[in-house]
């Protein structure tokens, strides 16, 4: 066996408890008190098909109902495809998950029942995985056998064969040729077929799978081409993160995602001379999410993140980083993790550690990251304001360049919504759309790729500002990367976007500046996370987002919310502009936020927000001379030049 030592094994088999037996069996129990069932044939599809088109939210997964499936909110049926093939691509990594955690659970209990489960799935597919018929169909993703993607057989194949490590020794020599050969073999036949010339999370899956299956095989071209070759996981470590670490999509869950296939590996590499556990890389992505961390102990969810992938739970990464690096501020977050959950999984059990006395606590220090393009400003407990001036980071980045998320008393209040499953209709539709973020969106167009810069940041008696800058002049540097062109260049050629940020005390003083030279129509939106107003929501202003009313931006609006948290925003517009109240899609799309939309065809467009956290300060606002004059309970407390 590859991935243990004997002295992991004895010292797991010494903390098992029957509480966390009891928990691998419920996580498992669909494979475990079922018939074994593997597809004879190719038809799994792709999971983020699995969702209702109405609520974006996962339908429930029925063992028992391969053909009819049903939403969790309403109890709608779904049936047909894309809702079978995606309810057998669950299956599928139901069985593989099992083929690993059935064959630890074996191997800390010795009960032959969970033995004979990985053996009878590891035998069943190995007799039908040459079979399958290579299909797809992924936008942007190569194809898969037992799966629609690569990336997705890459997972089972991982599991799979780190089952098999496992159970080995215990197969007959005939069951081992043809589970080698005819499964783990010919997968990494065919992930190395499929596997794309380009930085990616799913490249590293799709290496590390091979990676595993060579460490386990003991075949080092497996190994050459997963870890060495061009693309592999030593070439994605040196070109594919930015300066601070962070992995260039962009996304928080996928810098976790890549940074669980790269440990994956590691876990039956380290020690061995194709291990990269020793290069500088691995130390930098597990420290810099936790300086980005919001107010609630969640991550900025800034481009593709479906709910729920926002949480730091991620223990089977920082268990094996605090068991081999020793940095306290691993410990630390685990110590925050288990104060809300039990210590049981499997790599506390073979990698834990005693953890340290203290928990990890959300930030308290503002961030500004000029190369990796964020800035979270931090001026009081429970407050984040978080602007996103990444690089455009190719498939899963969100078309918000200059984003805004806002945290107040611990909770989102001006929300970076996430998306949905990638299948649903509101993914494209909606969630990844310029429009349903706090940035600028022009004829209602998605942004074309482009890589902001900062023009100045400066922090002073309590002040702290952000200048920042993207235009759409010149053909931005774009990621070693396959994309999906969902934006309109022709919207915003030649256009300069800048906003100003400026923070103090209760104050956030937003100036979002546009060179206009055609005469778009330029749409600036805070999304608020408030129950919209009553009334009648008739105007379409963008797809799904409907108005109540308008006004016009000649004088200052005030805008006052009471509940959850009272506080006051001032609207006002240095061109001519109107102001438009709204409601659109909260995440899940059960519930509305509340839009408030600035809109204008003017050359030069100023949109001026400012918010009062407090709920209580005299604010006045004005422009004079061309500077932003705002005044705190009749004292002059910022003058801004608009210039």
């Amino acid at each position: 066996m590859k991935q243990f030592t004997q002295s992991q094994v004895l010292q797991a088999r010494k903390r098992i408890t029957p509480d966390i037996i009891k928990a691998l069996i419920a996580v498992n129990n669909d494979v475990i008190n079922n018939p074994v069932l593997v597809p004879e044939i190719g038809c799994a599809t792709w999971n983020h098909y699995f969702f209702c088109p109405d609520h974006s939210v996962r339908l429930i997964w029925d063992r028992h109902s391969p053909g009819l499936h049903r939403c969790p909110i309403d109890h709608a049926s779904f049936a047909g495809e894309p809702y079978d093939g995606a309810w057998w691509r669950w299956l599928n990594g139901l069985n593989a998950k099992a083929c690993y955690e059935l064959a630890v659970l074996w191997l800390l209990t010795n009960e032959p029942h969970y033995l004979n489960k990985v053996r009878d799935v590891l035998m069943q597919y190995a007799q039908y995985y040459p079979d399958y018929q290579e299909h797809g169909g992924i936008p942007y993703n190569g194809p898969g056998k037992a799966n629609a993607q690569t990336l997705c057989e890459a997972n089972c194949h991982t599991d799979f064969a780190r089952g098999f490590d496992i159970i080995r020794t215990t197969l007959t020599a005939e069951e081992d040729q043809y589970i080698a050969e005819r499964l783990l073999r010919s997968g990494a036949e065919f992930l190395m077929k499929h596997r794309c010339n380009q930085i990616h999370n799913h490249e590293v899956k799709i290496s590390t799978a091979i990676g595993i299956i060579g460490a386990v095989l003991d075949d080092n071209v497996y190994l050459e081409f997963a870890i060495n070759s061009q693309y592999g996981l030593r070439y994605q470590l040196e070109h594919a993160l930015m300066p601070d670490g962070m992995w260039f999509e962009g996304s928080l869950h996928y810098h976790f995602y890549a940074l669980q296939g790269f440990f994956t590996y590691e876990k039956m590499a380290s020690g061995s001379d194709y291990s990269l556990l020793k290069t500088a890389y691995y130390p930098k992505m597990l420290s810099v999410p936790l300086t980005q961390l919001m107010p609630d102990m969640t991550l900025p969810k800034i481009n593709d993140c479906v709910n729920g992938q926002e949480k730091l739970t991620h223990t089977d990464i920082y268990e094996y980083a605090w068991w081999y690096y020793g940095t306290p501020e691993y410990g630390q977050l685990l110590k925050q993790i288990y104060s809300q959950r039990p210590r049981n999984s499997i790599d506390a059990l073979f990698y834990g550690k005693t953890l340290p006395s203290t928990s990890l606590l959300p930030p308290q220090e503002t961030l500004h990251t000029a190369e990796s393009g964020l800035t979270i400003i931090r001026n009081k407990p429970g407050r984040a304001i978080c602007i996103k001036h990444t690089p455009y980071g190719g498939e899963h980045d969100h078309y918000d360049r200059l984003g805004l998320t806002v945290f107040n008393n611990g909770r989102a209040l001006f929300p970076d919504p996430g998306t949905t499953g990638y299948g649903a209709p509101l993914h494209y539709g909606y969630y990844k759309n310029s429009f349903s973020h706090n940035t600028l969106c022009i004829n209602g167009k998605n942004q074309a790729p482009a890589n902001p810069y900062v023009v100045s940041y400066h922090e002073e008696n309590g002040t702290v500002q952000l200048i920042t800058e993207v235009e759409w002049k010149s053909t931005p540097l774009l990621p070693d990367s396959k994309t999906r062109v969902e934006w309109d260049e022709e919207a915003y050629k030649d256009v300069v976007f800048r906003r100003n940020i400026t923070v103090k005390n209760d104050l956030l003083i937003d100036i979002s500046t546009v060179d206009n030279p055609f005469d778009q129509e330029i749409n600036t939106t805070y999304l608020i996370n408030a129950e919209p107003p009553l009334a009648e929501y008739k105007k379409t202003l963008f797809p799904r987002v409907f108005v109540a009313k308008e006004v016009s931006l000649e004088v200052p609006v005030k805008l006052t919310w009471c509940a959850p948290d009272k506080f006051n925003l001032y609207c006002l517009s240095l061109s001519n502009s109107m102001l438009f109240l709204g409601k659109g899609p909260n995440n899940p799309s059960t519930s509305d936020l509340t839009y408030l939309t600035m809109r204008s065809k003017e050359k030069q467009v100023a949109h001026i927000t400012v918010t009062d956290f407090s709920g209580e300060d005299d604010i006045q606002i004005k422009i004079e001379n061309e500077n932003l004059i705002v005044t705190v309970n009749n004292l002059t407390a910022h003058l801004i030049p608009l210039a």
